[in-house]
């Protein structure tokens, strides 16, 4: 099975757009998940669900669409400093108020977590592909690449992971791949809000089969001055407009007039 994973679009439709088409074209993808945070930040939430769900794409819950969709008091999203934290609950104002009542049940009925059988759930003792937003105790809780292997391995533990299986997340918007104890572990990136410092839409595209599990990290150029834009003709801060144009870092050297147009893959 080959399989495409996207997370943390974060209403930023022509990120996912262009995401979609970029998978399209790969004829070889068997199917498509999301692993949550479908909304905040930018102007586009209900037409990403729209989107996602007329295309028939399946997922879990990210931490923003599960506060959003249960009314909770904040988002669970974590703050470097006190601007951020202002900002973050602007976004999370403007998200509730205008996710619809649809969209909104949407969201609150996401599962927390799937699990697949890559080959099939009547084989026992074949590779498990488990999918989870922050970890899988918590989809507010970050697994960022300095974790250490305990760590891994705990979270593998509490997943029911074995040697051959997948846990592949999201969050943080960083991508990132290891392999513990035999236990593979998948950092998906962003595809609408990347802070790894290039502006570019990110995805996971993962094969899994007898051989290893082998993940490919894609980056895929989009329309980013119609992302800023809407987000600047809406009540959103202006500074969500400038952290996609520095790929969530300021000064980044990968901003993106700089950036040459075909960027390529990075291999996993």
């Amino acid at each position: 099975m080959k399989y495409a994973l996207i997370s943390d679009i974060h209403a930023n439709l022509p990120a996912l757009e262009a995401v979609l088409a970029d998978i399209d074209r790969r004829s070889d993808v068997d199917a498509i998940y999301h692993l949550g945070d479908l909304v905040g930040y930018a102007p586009w939430p209900n037409e990403v669900v729209a989107l996602l769900r007329q295309r028939g794409v399946p997922g879990i819950a990210g931490n923003y669409d599960s506060t959003t969709g249960t009314d909770y008091k904040h988002c669970g999203c974590k703050y470097e400093n006190l601007r951020q934290e202002e900002l973050s609950h602007e976004s999370y104002a403007w998200t509730r108020a205008h996710v619809s009542p649809e969209t909104k049940r949407y969201l609150a009925g996401l599962p927390f977590r799937i699990d697949l059988g890559p080959k099939g759930g009547h084989i026992s003792g074949g590779p498990r592909l488990i999918l989870v937003h922050g970890t899988p105790t918590l989809n507010t809780l970050y697994w960022t690449e300095d974790r250490p292997d305990s760590f891994c391995m705990q979270m593998a533990g509490i997943a029911g992971a074995k040697p051959g299986d997948v846990i592949a997340f999201g969050h943080t918007h960083k991508s990132w791949y290891r392999v513990v104890e035999g236990v593979h572990f998948v950092n998906t990136g962003s595809v609408g809000k990347p802070k790894d410092g290039n502006w570019r839409a990110g995805y996971v595209q993962l094969s899994i089969g007898d051989a290893d599990p082998r993940p490919e990290f894609i980056r895929v150029d989009y329309d980013i001055e119609r992302t800023m834009a809407g987000i600047r003709e809406s009540e959103l801060p202006d500074e969500f407009a400038e952290a996609l144009r520095t790929g969530g870092t300021p000064g980044s050297p990968l901003e993106y007039k700089t950036v040459p147009e075909n960027g390529g893959n990075l291999a996993g």
